[in-house]
Parts: structure tokens; sequence; C-alpha cells
């Protein structure tokens, strides 16, 4: 299912959806999208919700299989690179509201962003330097994922 219908279903199921119907000429009725509007509160919620739910979270620009920036690209790639398959992944491209929420949820303003076991680790360059230092394979053996990078290293022995 869509991003944005996940986020949508679940501002409905909590009752705090408002429903804003667009209008394009004042006194014309028309067929149009609806807007559904969640408090900032609800929001923040449901981010909390979202990063706790999988060992590893990344928003992003795009999706894995077709990131839509160079920063979302890397770390997809450094992902891959370790061996790191099965993430949860959120295109922040497909819903506004998400794309800003998740800036003030973690109090960091770029995108991509990175959440292992719900705390926050940060974006591309966190990431990119955690790799070069080989503090990523340490982080990932603490959520039981093994890195693909270790078995590269033996295998070149």
């Amino acid at each position: 299912m869509n991003n944005s219908f996940r986020f949508v279903a679940r501002c409905v199921r909590s009752g705090s959806a408002v429903y804003m119907p667009r209008q394009a000429d004042p006194g014309r009725l028309r067929w149009a999208p609806v807007r559904v509007l969640c408090s900032a509160a609800d929001l923040q919620k449901n981010l909390g919700e979202m990063v706790k739910k999988d060992k590893v979270v990344v928003f992003m620009k795009g999706t894995p299989a077709q990131p839509m920036c160079g920063f979302s690209n890397a770390v997809v790639q450094i992902l891959r690179m370790h061996g790191v398959d099965s993430y949860a992944a959120y295109n922040v491209l497909d819903d506004q509201d998400l794309r800003q929420g998740v800036k003030d949820f973690s109090n960091w303003p770029t995108i991509p962003q990175v959440y292992f076991n719900g705390e926050f680790v940060g974006g591309c360059d966190i990431l990119l330097q955690m790799h070069q230092n080989g503090d990523l394979v340490e982080e990932l053996k603490k959520l039981g994922i093994r890195s693909a990078v270790l078995d590269a290293e033996k295998e070149s022995k």
C-alpha cells in the first residue's frame, strides 16, 4: 500500500482526520481531490510508532528500488553494501506533511533520515561516516544484523 494511503488510514483510524475538499471556483462544485489533515501531535505520535516498528527505518526521497536523490541513493547503497535489504522505507515525496513532520520529529533539517531500533542515527553524511570508520558494522551487530562487509573482508584475505 502506498505510504500516503497508510498515513491517511492512520489519521482516519485515530479519528483525527479533517476532510477539506478543494474547490476550483467559488460557488461551483466539482470533483476534486480531498486532503486529509492530521494534527501535528498525531503525526508525531504516528512517526514515533513508525520508527519503532522495524529495526531499520529510512525516510527518503523515492524508494530503495528507485531513489530520487543522490543522498537517498547513497544511503540505499551503503545499506545494500552491508547486506541490509530488509528495512522500512518511507517516500517523503509522496506526502508533504510526512516530509516536514519527520524533520520536526528528529529536529534534523534534511532527508534522508535513518533510524535504528527507534533511535535517530542521522542522514547520509552520518551513515557514510559510520560506514567509513567501521561504526556501522558495530551498530548493525547491536541490531542482530551481521554486516556483509565482514564476509567480504574474510574473502579478500
